[in-house]
């Protein structure tokens, strides 16, 4: 297992973790935990695909990663009957899987851009491909349990892909080569996500009066 791979993986369990939280909040049925799960974890990555005419999607040639999700939504619900109910699900949503989905958030970006690269993308197309892989599944996510998506909201979220991204496309051109370029954007993504953890940095919003 390639150490990209891993953290691709990672990433998927995290982001499937979030959406087992979400589900257990809005009181869905086992098959909605799965939806959201599988939504959240594969979602982005499975629309930059079908995008880029890359079929079949991912997922499909590599069912690995519905395995997981599958383990992670049966392993999850198991834990949080074991625990006074949500509580601690909520805790852990809030120390640790942000960090945890900044790694996943990072590594998604990166095989985002290096994707739209290898079918022949433009610098602009690659960064949006980036962004929509990073971000896609959280935004199905949010609209399935009728919540307003984070990257809408104040979050320094969608501006880390973008930073990331950017930078990814910048090393890639000036000849850095494809894994040096990717390893810098992930972690200029991930540095700026952390960063906005850490001090709770937000965005300033839009607002008429």
């Amino acid at each position: 297992m390639s150490f990209l791979y891993f953290f691709d993986l990672l990433g998927t369990i995290v982001f499937a973790i979030s959406g087992v939280i979400l589900a257990g909040k809005m009181r869905m049925d086992p098959f909605g935990v799965f939806v959201l799960a599988t939504t959240t974890a594969i979602g982005g990555g499975t629309v930059r695909d079908a995008i880029l005419g890359a079929t079949p999607v991912f997922w499909v040639i590599d069912p690995t990663y519905l395995y997981v999700i599958i383990a992670t939504c049966i392993i999850f619900m198991m834990f949080v009957k074991l625990i006074s109910p949500l509580n601690e699900a909520v805790k852990i949503n809030k120390f640790i899987l942000p960090v945890l989905d900044a790694i996943g958030l990072a590594v998604f970006v990166g095989i985002g851009v290096n994707k739209a690269l290898i079918y022949g993308s433009g610098a602009l197309v690659a960064i949006v491909m980036g962004i929509i892989t990073g971000v896609g599944g959280g935004i199905l996510r949010d609209v399935l349990a009728r919540e307003i998506p984070m990257i809408l909201q104040k979050e320094v979220y969608a501006t880390a892909c973008l930073a990331g991204a950017s930078i990814h496309i910048v090393f890639y051109n000036l000849g850095f080569g494809t894994n040096a370029s990717m390893l810098m954007g992930m972690f200029v993504t991930l540095l700026i996500r952390l960063t906005a953890i850490a001090y709770n940095l937000k965005l300033p919003t839009f607002t008429i009066k």
